[in-house]
Order: C-alpha cells, then structure tokens, then sequence
C-alpha cells in the first residue's frame, strides 16, 4: 500500500507511547488536531438543538465558525484503482474507456467529454487510480493541480453535474480517503479553501440526501453524510441524522435477498466497495459500523457472488461488461464478508445452478423499472455459461459503459433482446425499447419454478413479454445434470388465455459465444463442435430449425469489445404452439 494512505491510519493496541487520544500517532496526522474530549453539558443541549434544527436556516449559520477546520483522521481505502489511469495520469492525461484528456487542458467550467467521464472527473476517482500508480510525492502536484481547477470552477457555484447529489458524495468520500495527495501543499490558503469545501459538501449533502433517485445515487449521499460526520469535527448530531438516512437508503436500494434495485451487477459491485469505503472510515475513527451497515454486507456480498463465474468474474447483465476477476475480489475482501454465492435471489431476479466446473447464470424477472436503471436491458430469460474458468456462452453486455469504444447508437443495440442469449420473436424485444431510451411495455410477470432433483437441477420459467403484441407466452425449461457436464433446454411458445389465436412468426433462438470459443457447423446444420480455446470441447444440439454461425461481440470490463461468434437456430412460432429443444453437452 502507497505510504500516503498510512498518514493518518489507526494505531494498534500497541501503538507508540507518543501517540495521541486519538490514536494517531505524532508525526502522521494530516493536520493538528485540538483537544477532542467529551462535552460539556451546555454542549449536549446545544447539539440536541443543532439536530432539532438540521434542515432550517439555524442549519448553516450554526456551522460557520463553530468548529475549526480540519480533519479528524484518513481512512484507508483498500480497493486498488486502475493502474493504466493513473500511469496514464502521470503521463500528463487523464484516461478513461478509451478516451484521453491532457490534465494542462481540463477546463472544469467547459467540459468537452461524455456524461460517464466527466462523473469520473468531477466525482474524483480519479484519486485512486493515481495513488495505485505513484507515492505520494510523486501524485501530490498532479492532484492538487487538477482540484486547483476544480476549485476555481466550482467553489463558489454548484452546478450539475458537478454538485449531483451522488457526485457530491463521492468526492468526499475519495476527497478523505486520499487528503494525502490534495493536502500536502504548504500553501495555507489553498489548504483552508479544500477544507471549506469538503464542509461544504457535506452540508450540500444534507440538504439533498433524499432528493437523490433510490439506489445507489441515494446510498452514495448517505454514505457521504456519515462519513464527513466521522471525519468533520462537530459531527455528533450529523451522525444520528446520517445513520437513520443510511438504514433507510440500504432499505430501499436493496431488495431483501441483497440484490440492489437496479439490477446491475456494476452497481451492486460499486455498493458493495462504497459500504466497504465507509466501514474503513469508522474503522479509522475506532468506532463500531451501525447494525444497518454490517447487515447491508452482510446481504450485498452473497448476492453479487452468485454473479461470478469460475474465473471469479461477473456476468454481463443489465448494461455491465464482465467485471474483472481481481476487482471483484478486492472488493469483497474489503467487505470483509465471507459468503458463499446466492443461488436463488428471487427479489434481484437471478438464478445460479452450479454442478462439478460449470456455471450456469439465468436471468429470471423483468427488467429494472425505467427510473432506477439508465441502461436497463429486455434480457429476461436469458443465460450464461462457463466451464471452470473459461466462458462458453454469454451475453453481449456493455450497454452501460459508454465511451470511446462504444458508442451511443451501439449502447443500445447493446440493450436489445437480441444482444442476449435467449429467444427472440419476430425481431422484437422482450420489453420495449423506447426512442428516449428508456424502457417501455413488456415483461411485467415471470413465473419460475426451481427444483433440486437427484441427478441435477431443474429450472422452468415463463414471460408474458410477448403475450401483449404477438399473442405468444415464452416458456423456458432448463435442466442441468448432476455432474455439470449436460445443460438441456426447450424454448416454449404458447398462445397466451383470453387473446385471439396469434399468427405464425419467425423465431430466433441466440447463443453468444465467448471470445476463445470456435463453433464448427456439423453438416446437417442442426448442430456444433464448440472448442474453446485451452479449455474443453462442447457439443451443441438443436431439435428444431436450421442452425447457422454469425458474428457478435462481447464486451469486457473496461467498456472495450471483443469480435466473437454466436449460434442462431432459426425456427416458426405457430398458432397453436411451437418448440425448441436443444442440448450443450461436453464432450472432450
């Protein structure tokens, strides 16, 4: 770990006899704290009035010159930032999915770049990629250059994006975790403007907490709240205030099996890290988390493990790319939380079956209601499988990491139910895809029906996607042998009660193949040697159609694409039902 981290960190029990009350040794702290014992009783009654008064004028005139500025400890941050950004950013530009922005041309007040990198940029997370590529001295001059122009644009006027709620929230959060590098200047008046602004963020904070959409937006600002409680001095008041607003936020950002609300595996993977980023911060103030904090963990991590595959990444669901191996497991450590993966969130909408080496990942509910999820995807019934560390059929992904190499036109498509591994009826999606982008009418019910035989699992599940436009209910019958090394499936339409007799359609039936994985068509077209690459040999079987191989794309973690191939079984939807049965069986 960087040396900058350490500047403020926690004393041990056998801490140096110099060390201070706080348990900060002499020499660390980052800035010279005053006296800090219990208060008077005049105090307590004067605080009880400051709660009382939180949300009024009496607020902000209480705060100013009450308290000196400073701040009372450093927490650890103990997720490692993107290497290649921060190299990138000693380098002399910023770096982010693909784009550059020279750090001596960034005009905060005239930002040239995409919604997703100017949160980045305005939201300070930058901080981290650079303090995992350079010492504190190295990184010192190159962030208090970038919060110089930060400053300069949006001190004095909150403006979005730069003042978003969640925004807000998360440059205090990276503000704290790394004053080290915004900090070390001997300039005191550069040193007393950052200090004002960290308080004033947290009474921007305050008063927009529970304005912020629910979710993780909502969740940041709490997290926010508490953490400048805990590292502001006077916090006592503001700390009961953000405590009851936390519990509050975990409540409603998270269904009861700790799935978060918008179904995303990159925000569920983000609430994990930024629960985690404030358990440091009472770690480093010696204090005990809330009940609702570890409870929140203790949820959170289980559900976002039953996402990994063997290779200990996610799957690319809901918008995310397929996260990271080390990522993931850097943030569940930080966690703390030793789990191990949900198999059946019913409330988050996914299912997990796991025999011998394979994975086998089912999205199972409809999709996140438009306002809780930008990029939201028409995927319900679709799968991802992997073989021990390698993948072999997965989703395109990606919808939510706009950038350089995917752009607008090609997030969307990225949304489709084509773009997933599922069946698709006369081109349609699933759930519609409006022209504003958000989503429209279309799955609102799905039934599932999950049992544990003796010789594997059984996973049936039906959508009424279809049923409102074409007539048609989509069932999907799912069966993995108790070895792992069969998965049989059938795609089922029906005609939907109380609907006339719905017309013939035509049926595409995909399976988007992992990068590594070459299919060869067998010479019936009715099915494919799957070999993936340094790994095992599959089989793939269809019982109806015309099989053929075309091109997709699978996009990683970082937001970049990759060229693969995927499997398409053309068929007819009839009037009075149709099927589609079909195995992946591996064979070598």
């Amino acid at each position: 770990m960087n040396d900058h981290r350490r500047i403020a960190s926690r004393s041990t029990p056998d801490a140096a006899p110099d060390a201070g009350d706080d348990g900060i040794e002499q020499g660390k702290r980052l800035i010279r704290v005053a006296d800090d014992k219990g208060l008077s009783l005049a105090q307590k009654i004067a605080n009880q009035f400051y709660l009382l008064s939180w949300k009024t004028p009496i607020h902000g005139r209480k705060l100013r010159g009450k308290y000196p500025l400073k701040l009372l400890a450093v927490p650890d941050d103990a997720i490692p930032g993107d290497g290649r950004a921060g190299a990138a950013m000693r380098a002399g530009y910023f770096l982010f999915r693909g784009h550059k922005l020279p750090v001596d041309a960034l005009d905060f007040a005239k930002l040239s770049v995409g919604p997703a990198f100017a949160d980045y940029l305005h939201g300070f997370r930058w901080l981290r990629d650079l303090a995992s590529s350079a010492s504190r001295e190295q990184g010192a001059p190159i962030a208090e250059s970038v919060m110089r122009k930060w400053l300069a644009a949006h001190h004095e006027t909150p403006s979005e994006p730069a003042w978003r709620a969640d925004n807000a929230g998360w440059r205090l959060l990276f503000w704290t975790a790394h004053a080290p590098l915004i900090l070390s200047s001997s300039d005191l008046v550069y040193r007393s403007l950052v200090l004002n602004c960290i308080a004033r963020t947290a009474r921007h904070l305050d008063r927009s907490a529970d304005k912020a959409p629910m979710g993780l937006p909502r969740l940041v600002v709490w997290c926010g709240i508490v953490a400048a409680a805990l590292l502001i001095p006077g916090g006592g008041p503001r700390k009961l205030f953000g405590e009851a607003g936390l519990k509050r936020a975990i409540d409603s950002g998270f269904h009861p099996d700790g799935g978060i609300v918008s179904r995303s595996p990159l925000a569920q993977l983000e609430a994990v890290m930024l629960l985690s980023m404030l358990r440091a911060v009472y770690d480093v103030r010696r204090e005990a988390p809330p009940a609702c904090l570890i409870e929140g963990l203790n949820r959170a991590v289980p559900a976002l493990l039953g996402l990994a595959h063997g290779d200990g990444g996610l799957g690319s669901w809901q918008g995310s790319g397929a996260i990271d191996p080390d990522l993931v497991s850097a943030v569940v450590a930080a966690s703390r939380v030793r789990a191990r993966p949900l198999r059946q969130a019913r409330d988050w909408g996914y299912q997990r079956i796991a025999a011998g080496a394979t994975v086998l990942q089912i999205d199972a509910a409809p999709p996140p209601v438009a306002r809780l999820a930008e990029a939201g995807c028409a995927s319900t019934g679709a799968i991802e499988i992997s073989d021990g560390p390698l993948r072999l059929v997965v989703n395109c992904g990606g919808a939510a990491l706009e950038g350089a190499w995917i752009p607008r036109d090609l997030a969307q498509g990225l949304r489709t139910t084509a773009a997933h591994s599922t069946l698709i009826l006369n081109d349609n999606n699933s759930t519609a895809l409006l022209p504003d982008g958000t989503l429209g009418k279309g799955v609102t019910e799905v039934e599932l029906n999950r049992q544990e035989l003796d010789n594997g699992s059984r996973l049936d599940l039906s959508h009424d996607g279809y049923v409102r436009r074409l007539g048609y209910v989509h069932r999907r019958l799912l069966l993995m042998s108790g070895d792992g090394k069969e998965i049989r499936g059938e795609d089922m339409l029906t005609p939907a009660e109380r609907r006339r007799k719905p017309a013939k359609q035509p049926v595409q039936l995909r399976f988007h193949l992992a990068p590594g994985v070459e299919p060869t068509l067998t010479a019936d077209n009715m099915g494919a040697l799957l070999r993936i690459d340094h790994g095992a040999l599959w089989q793939y079987r269809t019982g109806a159609g015309v099989l053929s191989v075309e091109d997709s794309l699978w996009v990683d973690g970082d937001g970049r694409p990759h060229p693969t191939k995927q499997l398409v079984v053309t068929s007819e939807a009839l009037p009075g039902g149709s099927s589609i049965g079909w195995i992946f069986k591996r064979v070598g």
